[in-house]
C-alpha cells in the first residue's frame, strides 16, 4: 500500500508546508495532493512543488470540473506533467452545487454526463493524436452553436505531451458517480471509506468496472483520510466530531447529501438521521455528539501514534492502493510509512 499526503484547504503558507513535503519525499511517501475549493487553486502550488521536489508524485484532489473548460484542463495537465518530469496525476471532481453556482456562477446540471464528456475531451487533447473533434450533449468542439462566428476549426495542441496518457482520478461519492468512475477513471479519490465496509462501498465501482469490461486492478482506490493525533483515542474522536457532524448533517434544498447515504450504507442509518435532525435544528453540539464512536474509528485515524499504527493494519489488508492522509505531523508520517 502506498502512502499519500494531502494539503488542506485555505492556502497554508508554503514555508510551513514545504518542510513537511520534503520530509515526506525523503521517507518514501508516494504522493502529495493539492486541494481546491474556493480559495487557492489546486494547480499553482504543484508547479512550484515540481521545481523543488524530485521523486514524489504530484496530484490534484481535486481540480473542479466546472471551473475550467476541458481544453484548459488538458493544457494544465500536460504542462504540469512536463514540469514534474512525468509525476503528475490529474484528479477531477464536480465540486458541490453551492460552490459551482455561488462561486463560478454556473448551473449545476447533468453532472454525470458532464463528467463523462469532460474526461473524454481531456484525454483526446492530451493524446495529441489528431485535431480534437467532439460531438456531445454538453460539449461540442469546435463550437458551432448560437453566437458562433462559423469560422472555428478543430485544433490539436501545439504542445507535445511528455506522456500521451496522464492518469485521471475522479472524486465520487454517490453510487452513479462511483459507477462512472469504475467505467472511465484510472483511480478513485474517496472521501468516506472504511475497510470494514468496503464490500458495500465498492459495489457501485465494481458495477462500473464490469460494465466497461475492465479489471478491478485498473482503478486505484485512494481514500483521503482525516487524522487526529491526540493523547487518547477519545480525545481524537472528539476533535473530529464537529467535522463529521457537518459532513453528515449539512443539507440544502433539492441537494442530496451523499455522505449521509454512505454512512447509512455502512450501517449507521439511525445515527445519520439523528445527526441530520440536530443539524437542521441548529444544535451543532448535539449533532456532533450523535456521531458514533465506531464510525469515527473506522473512517479516520485518531488517538496516540500507537493506536493509529495499530489501526493501519486493517487498512493495509484492504483493497486501498494509496492511503492519503490529511496530516502535517512528520513523526506520524514516519510511523505510518513504516507500518504500511
Amino acid at each position: 500500500m502506498r502512502l499519500g499526503l494531502a494539503m488542506g484547504y485555505g492556502g497554508e503558507p508554503i514555508e510551513q508546508m514545504l518542510p513537511v513535503i520534503r520530509h515526506a519525499e525523503r521517507i518514501g511517501v508516494d504522493s502529495v495532493w493539492s486541494v481546491e475549493e474556493y480559495g487557492p487553486d489546486a494547480v499553482s502550488v504543484l508547479g512550484y512543488l515540481a521545481a523543488v521536489t524530485e521523486r514524489i508524485e504530484l496530484g490534484t484532489a481535486i481540480m473542479q470540473i466546472p471551473a475550467r473548460t476541458p481544453a484548459a484542463t488538458a493544457m494544465t495537465a500536460m504542462t504540469l506533467d512536463v514540469l514534474s518530469h512525468g509525476r503528475f496525476r490529474l484528479g477531477l471532481g464536480l465540486s458541490v452545487p453551492w460552490i459551482v453556482e455561488g462561486w463560478h456562477g454556473l448551473p449545476y446540471e447533468r453532472p454525470l454526463r458532464r463528467t463523462r464528456e469532460y474526461v473524454e475531451i481531456v484525454r483526446k487533447a492530451i493524446a495529441h493524436e489528431e485535431r480534437v473533434r467532439y460531438e456531445g450533449e454538453i460539449y461540442t468542439l469546435p463550437y458551432t452553436g448560437p453566437g458562433s462566428t462559423g469560422r472555428a476549426r478543430p485544433i490539436r495542441s501545439e504542445m507535445t505531451p511528455l506522456r500521451p496518457h496522464v492518469p485521471v482520478y475522479l472524486a465520487a461519492i454517490g453510487p452513479r458517480n462511483l459507477a462512472l468512475t469504475g467505467e472511465i477513471a484510472d483511480g478513485w479519490l474517496a472521501g468516506m471509506y472504511a475497510p470494514e465496509h468496503e464490500t458495500a462501498i465498492l459495489a457501485p465501482l465494481e458495477e462500473g468496472i464490469a460494465r466497461a469490461g475492465r479489471s478491478p486492478g485498473e482503478v486505484r482506490i485512494c481514500p483521503i483520510v482525516y487524522v487526529a493525533r491526540a493523547r487518547t483515542v477519545q480525545e481524537g474522536r472528539d476533535g473530529l466530531r464537529p467535522l463529521f457532524a457537518h459532513l453528515i448533517g449539512a443539507a440544502a434544498p433539492g441537494v442530496r447529501n451523499t455522505y449521509t447515504d454512505v454512512v447509512a450504507q455502512m450501517g449507521y442509518e439511525g445515527a445519520a438521521h439523528d445527526v441530520r435532525k440536530h443539524f437542521a435544528d441548529g444544535d451543532k453540539a448535539a449533532a456532533a455528539a450523535a456521531v458514533p464512536d465506531r464510525l469515527l474509528d473506522e473512517v479516520a485515524l485518531l488517538g496516540p501514534i500507537e493506536a493509529i499504527v495499530e489501526r493501519l493494519a486493517a487498512w493495509r489488508e484492504s483493497r486501498v492502493d494509496t492511503l492519503i492522509l490529511l496530516s502535517r505531523d512528520t513523526e506520524l508520517l514516519e510511523a505510518a510509512r513504516a507500518a504500511l
